[in-house]
């Protein structure tokens, strides 16, 4: 018997975590007395399986491998595979998260150019709660326009901006690799639609194809940042003047990490994301969760005022994923308090996603996509602000009917991230966060990265766009529309129960125009307005 450790009884040299090592000492032994062949080929399968065993014998870092020696290695390659099994021998086509398989496959065929229709009729249960649906009209409008743009600018805008109606939402460079930023870049040249830059800056391969570009600028201000991690008016206006900047975005929060900051560890920064960013090589760059050039809705106006003048009269916009409604109205008054406003909102859904965020974020703040632009849609609506400001939508937007939802509760236009990435060959592999994506696509390791053909990946790009646009024409055709801009909140109708559908404008409340300004008292959002003042982000009490 073996004795163990003080005050525990003695451990049996039979106990599991002898067995494995024992067992492969005795192979190796009885090879010694084999054939040349047999000794030579089994000791080069037994003796790296020994060394593993015991090493995971010795170690004390991991108790399950020290008492489970090499065979407690299939629990961690297990986990590795476990996304993969789900997706491919688990779930059927309506389960899986963040995208369900067929949700994941209607991007594929589309960015394919395969078919895309589906037979048998609906797997959804059309009498439980996950059903949803557009009315149609019994006399469609086959006349509708072939395509529509949303022009972008409001009246103290020099440069405004034609937009698509679905373009490449926020993905940095560093996030995402340099091929499927060129992919993504020369797709949407080609297929006439914007590129956001991610709040990482303009890259070299954002710049390689051509495509049409909105800045994001985070609260690290990169690419217009000082030594000290300050916004630097000099270099915003450098790059910003670029002809192939079309818009500036000003990135509040985001859905999948609202109010978090980050740090990108210096081990990340290489050459090249530093020169995208403007900080140094290997060094650690922190972006704050909040930004330092405003701290009230007054100065954040003030400060859009100064990026428009500063950029050549480019139209200028905001992101946020809504928190406190409260917050909505303080922007909204200081608009009015200041004659300035974002020539654009686009509100990112709790539900959006990212390559990396802490997992109560992700699962616990913020509000979803589809209350979150019901909110700002009457928070503009409401207070006679809308003529001038358009509405984007982003969050696990990726077919025609989503973009018709939004349509349906006030969007102009929607941004796309993820489904963008699945054009790209992503299979939600859900390594993302590691480096260690096997489609080339979130990783900066090169040998990853070598799979991805920039040219074959960008017709995907641009493929899916259009698909998803012409998919979007056939829903507004079916509903006798002229334009999606003409899908009304009553158009669309939600379960509630088995029994119950009702109308979505029964559901949540539809502002009439200017009522905030004429009777806020008489509204729901009474106490939120209340609230908000446009010299502070805080509540008033």
């Amino acid at each position: 018997m073996l004795q163990g450790a003080p005050g525990l009884s003695p451990v049996a040299p039979t106990a599991p975590r002898y067995l494995v090592p024992l067992i492969l000492l005795l192979v190796v032994a009885g090879l010694a007395i084999a054939p040349w062949p047999t000794l030579r080929w089994g000791l080069v399968l037994a003796l790296p399986l020994l060394g593993i065993a015991l090493r995971d014998f010795f170690q004390r870092s991991h108790t399950l491998r020290r008492n489970y020696p090499l065979v407690a290695r299939i629990r961690w390659m297990m986990e590795d595979l476990r996304p993969f099994m789900q997706s491919y021998i688990i779930e059927d086509d309506l389960e899986g998260r963040p995208f369900s398989h067929e949700e994941r496959s209607l991007v594929y065929a589309r960015a394919k150019g395969e078919l895309d229709a589906h037979p048998m009729g609906t797997e959804y249960d059309v009498y439980s709660e996950e059903y949803e649906w557009l009315g149609h009209s019994m006399v469609p409008n086959v006349d509708a326009p072939l395509e529509w743009r949303k022009t972008i600018g409001g009246p103290e805008t020099a440069q405004p901006y034609d937009s698509s109606l679905l373009n490449i939402s926020a993905m940095s460079f560093g996030s995402l690799s340099a091929k499927a930023i060129e992919a993504l870049n020369k797709g949407a040249a080609a297929g006439n639609f914007a590129h956001n830059t991610g709040e990482g800056g303009i890259s070299r391969y954002h710049r390689s194809h051509g495509g049409d570009l909105i800045w994001e600028i985070g609260s690290g201000y990169f690419g217009c940042r000082t030594k000290n991690g300050g916004f630097d008016p000099d270099r915003f206006a450098d790059q910003a003047q670029d002809q192939q900047v079309k818009m500036v975005e000003i990135k509040l929060s985001q859905g999948a990490k609202p109010g978090h900051g980050g740090v990108l560890p210096g081990a990340k920064v290489t050459a090249e994301i530093a020169e995208a960013r403007g900080v140094d090589p290997g060094r650690d760059v922190i972006s704050p969760a909040a930004h330092s050039t405003f701290s009230t809705p007054l100065e954040m106006m003030e400060w859009i005022g100064q990026l428009r003048r500063l950029s050549g009269g480019k139209p200028i916009g905001i992101k946020f994923c809504v928190g406190q409604v409260h917050e909505v109205f303080a922007i909204g008054k200081a608009m009015r308090a200041t004659g300035i406003a974002p020539d654009y909102i686009v509100v990112d859904g709790a539900e959006g996603g990212t390559g990396a965020a802490p997992l109560e974020l992700s699962n616990n703040v913020g509000m979803p996509l589809r209350e979150g632009l019901v909110v700002v849609r009457n928070m503009l609506v409401g207070m006679n602000l809308k003529d001038h400001i358009a509405l984007g939508a982003s969050g696990k937007v990726h077919s025609g009917a989503g973009l018709a939802i939004s349509f349906a509760i006030g969007a102009d236009f929607c941004n796309a991230a993820r489904a963008f990435m699945f054009s790209l060959g992503c299979v939600q592999s859900m390594r993302c966060h590691t480096g260690e994506c096997p489609t080339g696509i979130a990783t900066q390791k090169e040998w990853r990265q070598q799979g991805l053909d920039v040219d074959k990946k960008a017709e995907r790009v641009t493929r899916f766009q259009r698909q998803t646009l012409h998919s979007l024409r056939e829903i507004v055709v079916a509903m006798g529309h002229d334009s999606p801009w003409h899908i009304r909140a009553e158009d669309m109708r939600e379960r509630l129960d088995g029994a119950r559908a009702c109308q979505l404008d029964d559901i949540h409340d539809f502002l009439e125009p200017g009522v905030l300004l004429d009777d806020p008292e008489g509204t729901r959002y009474a106490r939120s307005w209340r609230q908000a003042r446009a010299d502070t982000f805080r509540k008033a009490i």
